[in-house]
């Protein structure tokens, strides 16, 4: 269910000179305000769970994600070469399974990599703070990868809904409303963090066994539904 000719083209598009910059640009940040604030505060466990929880896994990982969940197809379908893939002996759910997995990759390098290395810088992992919010940002990127690659199978405007989703649902709404978090891929993914960190320095209003059904059926199901409707614009394109 991998195809590694998809693959390449997919991290060609993914890694080109215009997206690797944006992709490097939020790592860089998060690396510089981590520097700064152990400079100005020395190492402190609550800061450090702060920063990461703050920027981190509530900014620079749905970021990330809305960047390479939506650019694995969104930029094909949009500009019509999906047809050319589509044309391929290649199964449609190899062709989704597959971008789902460059997706991750992505995702995970740009997000979950520079949270550890923060992490270090800011508190050299006291009370598991870097390791804790690094698990949390790797099960992040699985299920955002998921969600943001069907909605670039579902909407040309994918992007702007993925920020919106990432900036004012989660960042916004998920900050002020109780009710929101529950439906928050970040609050499923602290709940996982919660519990490798030292106690109550992270806390989810979600239990973590709600959490892993939520993070796991939400990856399975926005997989398979972008798995059928790739194969409905098939049909589509082929009449």
């Amino acid at each position: 269910m991998y195809n590694p000719t998809v693959a390449r083209l997919t991290y060609r598009a993914l890694l080109g000179r215009r997206r690797a910059a944006i992709l490097f640009v939020l790592p860089g940040l998060l690396l510089l305000i981590a520097a700064a604030v152990r400079g100005f505060n020395g190492a402190d466990d609550q800061i450090a769970a702060d920063v990461l929880g703050g920027f981190a896994l509530a900014t620079m990982v749905p970021l990330i994600g809305v960047i390479a969940g939506t650019g694995a197809i969104g930029p094909e379908i949009d500009d019509g070469s999906i047809v050319y893939l589509l044309a391929k002996p290649v199964k449609r759910p190899t062709i989704i399974l597959t971008k789902f997995t460059v997706a991750v990759a992505v995702t995970m390098v740009f997000s979950a990599v520079p949270t550890f290395l923060a992490g270090m810088i800011l508190n050299g992992n006291g009370q598991q703070v870097a390791v804790a919010y690094t698990i949390a940002a790797l099960v992040a990127s699985i299920a955002y990868s998921a969600l943001f690659l069907l909605l670039g199978t579902v909407s040309r405007h994918a992007v702007v809904i993925g920020l919106v989703y990432a900036l004012v649902w989660e960042a916004l709404f998920g900050s002020l409303i109780a009710g929101a978090r529950t439906l928050s891929v970040q609050q499923w993914a602290l709940a996982v963090a919660e519990k490798v960190s030292g106690e109550g320095l992270v806390t989810s209003d979600v239990g973590l066994p709600v959490a892993t059904v939520l993070l796991a059926g939400v990856t399975v199901a926005a997989t398979w539904y972008a798995g059928r409707k790739l194969r409905a614009l098939t049909l589509a394109g082929e009449e």
